[in-house]
């Protein structure tokens, strides 16, 4: 008999979601019986989609799942109380369902953030006697200290008593890095209640070929750099600028080309104007789709975060897009994401908003032969394949909830 699994999460598609649809369509595939409770789609902008009409309740099944909606006050504006409202309503409505309304599962799956959903889910393992396990994909208060979402003090102490709370009652954890787990350790959760699984990315939208060269990307005659994805205080890239002056002066034959959109976009194309940089190119964001082709035309892609305690810890979700695609890597992240850089050799690894260290990657990549980054390509790819791929993903889940479904009398 297959383990009915109970999807808990305030974002599922047509929302942009990480573990939405596609893990939902695997589980089944992977042979588990499949009930996702999410809310109307609002997600990012505050407001129910357009085919889309706030109800009771709305049942569909896509691909195998079962789709249950459930109402909640829309928004996700800068308006602190809005986005409480919209948080504490889903955890309102999922968990009344979650009590009276869903068929009883074998196992509980909840999706961090927001906070509210695994208070939610504890309730329902209380009232319900059924396992949860929870999946951290931000960790907070950290992450709403370091955004500047919250900067009340005590109301970050109030999330973080709330967050220990909610990891006592759960039966099982899941995070997406070491740095995490280690963290989690040192808040005193039990090490064998938590469990790495790594992120996967979008494998089907990546894949495009690299025969048709995309509108402004640079030809073969300079080795190409790419940094693709949102350009935000974040990410820093002023030491990418920095890097590509100093590169300049060389007359490296080099350009690194920016892909997105984000708050800075504008001030860095000004600066990159201003200071006469013409090894560095900037083109507009473009659809998921088509990402893959801009990949695989790079020669090299970029990854670069901040110096930041709380990044050594996070492994930016274009890392795997970029190892899945199977390209060259340089890592401009300090910590876990570099560590997967060096164990799977599919690139290299400079410090963090460190101009000369970023420097020297960019001469070892163009210093390599061709085979030489053909085999950091095909490293990458294997080390995806192995470890971080979707299917890998599912499985190492698979086991978990298996294994908390039969403890428990399933």
């Amino acid at each position: 008999m297959a383990v009915r699994v109970l999807l808990l999460t305030q974002w599922f598609d047509p929302e942009p979601t990480f573990k939405g649809l596609v893990f939902a369509r695997e589980l089944v595939k992977q042979g588990f019986d499949v009930e996702v409770v999410t809310g109307f789609p609002n997600y990012p902008g505050g407001k129910i989609y357009p085919g889309f009409k706030m109800r009771l309740i709305q049942k569909e099944v896509i691909d195998g799942v079962k789709v249950t909606r459930l109402p909640l006050y829309p928004s996700h504006g800068q308006n602190g109380l809005g986005r409480v409202a919209n948080y504490i309503s889903f955890a309102a409505t999922s968990l009344f369902y979650g009590l009276f309304g869903a068929k009883r599962p074998d196992v509980i799956y909840a999706y961090h953030p927001p906070l509210t959903v695994g208070i939610a889910a504890v309730f329902i393992r209380f009232f319900r006697r059924v396992p949860v396990v929870y999946d951290i994909q931000d960790m907070w208060p950290d992450t709403l200290r370091a955004t500047g979402m919250f900067s009340n003090e005590k109301a970050l102490n109030v999330v973080s008593k709330v967050c220990n709370w909610v990891y006592r009652h759960v039966d099982h954890v899941v995070v997406l890095s070491p740095g995490f787990k280690r963290l989690l350790i040192e808040r005193e959760v039990p090490e064998n209640k938590i469990e790495v699984i790594y992120n996967w990315c979008a494998e089907d939208q990546i894949t495009a070929s690299a025969d048709q060269i995309p509108d402004g990307f640079p030809d073969a005659s300079r080795f190409r750099i790419l940094f693709a994805g949102n350009m935000g205080k974040a990410q820093a890239l002023d030491s990418v600028l920095d890097a590509a002056k100093i590169l300049q002066s060389r007359e490296k034959a080099m350009v690194f080309v920016f892909l997105g959109g984000g708050v800075e976009v504008k001030r860095l194309e000004q600066r990159a104007s201003d200071e006469g940089l013409n090894n560095v190119v900037f083109l507009p964001a473009v659809s998921m789709a088509q990402v893959g082709n801009y990949l695989s035309n790079a020669d090299a892609l970029l990854v670069h975060l901040k110096k930041d305690p709380l990044f050594t810890i996070t492994i930016p979700s274009k890392t795997q897009a970029y190892m899945a695609v199977g390209k060259p890597l340089l890592m401009g992240v300090d910590g876990d994401a570099a560590d997967l850089v060096t164990q799977s050799e599919c690139g290299h690894v400079a410090e963090s908003q460190n101009p000369n260290s970023l420097v020297d990657a960019v001469d070892k990549l163009m210093a390599a032969t061709p085979a030489e980054r053909a085999s950091m390509s095909e490293k990458g790819r294997d080390f995806y394949r192995a470890n971080l791929s979707l299917r890998r993903g599912v499985e190492r889940f698979a086991v978990v909830f298996k294994r908390l479904a039969v403890k428990h009398g399933q």
